[in-house]
């Protein structure tokens, strides 16, 4: 799986939660892709957006500002987000977040965070 934004490119993910801005308002416009689709991709996307929050609340999280497209490239799909929130882990279990410069931050986190706590609840 691999990340394209502008010139830049990172060919190492193996998990995604695209979170575009509108899903502050309409949260099914978020977006989960990983390399391992098994029964335990949904709680590691809930960890993911659990530790992102919870870093952010305390004030331990380094968000990384991108400008510009953000293309998330795999075998059979090609997704891409203008503005928002992008969280992933790499391949060497390297934790990262992305937002488009002007966006609220602790918005789009508390986003990500209830939709996968919501998924994980209901199979419970």
């Amino acid at each position: 799986m691999e990340i394209h934004n502008q010139d830049k490119v990172i060919n190492d993910c193996a998990s995604v939660i695209l979170v575009p801005e509108k899903a502050i308002e309409e949260p099914g416009y978020i977006l989960t892709l990983t390399k391992n689709n098994d029964t335990s991709a949904k709680h590691e996307f809930h960890a993911m957006a659990q530790m992102a929050y919870f870093q952010y609340q305390d004030g331990e999280l380094e968000i990384i500002d991108i400008e510009g497209d953000v293309q998330v490239v795999t075998v059979d799909r090609n997704e891409i987000m203008n503005e928002g929130l992008l969280l992933y882990r790499d391949v060497q279990g390297g934790f990262h977040a992305c937002v488009h410069q002007g966006i609220n931050k602790k918005k789009l986190l508390e986003t990500a965070y209830r939709f996968c706590t919501r998924w994980i609840r209901l199979d419970i």
